[in-house]
């Protein structure tokens, strides 16, 4: 039996540590098949506006990182006035404990622990029929528009906390490091 076959783990999910930034990164960009832009990615993140520390969150197995979950702020363009946000990308776990529930645990921890902020919803760029479980659905049929026509009808999803209103629609604006890092929505096989 694989590893990814065990069933799930029994993991702790807190707030990252700034120490930690590093090892994150490394994590990351393992868990996107050594793609160095992720870590280019979370770097410009970490330095752009858009980051806050109470939100990027990590996964613990004995003592050791096994995954990451960043959120960051963005805005939604409503007709009313501007506001504010949050975007849940990436989502990374360690390639040797994958599929084993890590990732939904951060989620469904970082999720609740947002229910307490002032920002009325959470969106994403992802696949349709693994994040509807933490409460994600199509973000289009509540009247929000991606912010790039990459992005698959299908796969752009909105999670509502607490102090959403029906009144909030528009379009999604991502923040800049997503765009400088091209990390927004589907690109062809070039």
């Amino acid at each position: 039996m694989s590893v990814a076959d065990e069933g799930p783990l029994d993991v702790t999910v807190r707030l990252m540590r700034d120490d930690e930034f590093e090892s994150v990164c490394e994590l990351s960009t393992r868990a996107f098949g050594s793609d160095e832009r992720i870590r280019t990615l979370l770097v410009d993140l970490r330095s752009s506006w858009a980051w806050r520390d109470e939100l990027s969150f990590v996964a613990e197995l004995d003592g050791q990182l096994a995954g990451h979950v960043l959120f960051t702020s963005a805005f939604v363009d409503c007709p009313e006035r501007l506001v504010d946000v949050l975007v849940l990308s990436p989502v990374a776990v360690r390639t040797d404990v994958q599929r084993r529930g890590i990732g939904a645990a951060m989620i469904r921890t970082a999720l609740q622990t947002l229910n307490d902020r002032a920002e009325p919803l959470v969106f994403l760029e992802g696949h349709p029929s693994y994040y509807p479980k933490f409460g994600f659905r199509s973000a289009s049929r509540l009247g929000f528009t991606p912010p790039s026509v990459r992005i698959p009808d299908a796969a752009f999803m909105v999670h509502p906390l607490p102090r959403y209103e029906p009144w909030m629609t528009g379009a999604l604006v991502y923040p800049d490091a997503f765009w400088r890092n091209d990390a927004v929505g589907l690109r062809s096989a070039r």
